[in-house]
C-alpha cells in the first residue's frame, strides 16, 4: 500500500471530486522533482502513488490540477491549481492528505 494517499471532496457539491490529476513531488535541493502521478478515482481518491517505493524522510508536495475539473462541470473557479507541501518525518507512517475543495476556496489536514 502507498504510504502517501489523498482524497478530494468537492464541498460545494457534497461529493467526491473524480478525475482530478495529482502529482507527487519530493524536494530535491532547492526545488521539487516529480516522483509519481495519479488521477482521483470515482470516490475522489488516489490510493497508489508509491506502491513499490519506500518512503523517504523529507519535504513533499502534492499538486492538484483543479482547472480541468471545474471546467468539466462548466463551473468558474478562482484557483487553477492547489499545491500542498508537507514534511515526512517518519518513513514508516502513512500520510493521508485530504483536500476539501470548492470553486473559491480549499482546506486540508493530515488525515488517517
Amino acid at each position: 500500500m502507498s504510504r502517501i494517499t489523498t482524497h478530494v471532496l468537492d464541498t460545494s457539491l457534497g461529493k467526491p471530486a473524480a478525475a482530478v490529476p495529482v502529482s507527487l513531488k519530493l524536494r530535491d535541493g532547492a526545488s521539487f522533482r516529480e516522483i509519481a502521478q495519479g488521477t482521483t478515482d470515482a470516490d475522489g481518491r488516489v490510493r497508489q502513488f508509491l506502491p513499490d517505493l519506500p518512503l523517504r524522510i523529507g519535504a513533499y508536495q502534492l499538486a492538484f490540477e483543479t482547472t480541468g475539473y471545474f471546467r468539466a462541470g462548466a463551473r468558474e473557479a478562482f484557483f487553477e491549481r492547489v499545491t500542498l507541501e508537507f514534511y515526512v518525518a517518519d518513513a514508516n507512517q502513512h500520510y493521508h492528505v485530504p483536500l476539501l475543495l470548492s470553486p473559491f476556496g480549499y482546506t486540508t489536514y493530515r488525515g488517517s
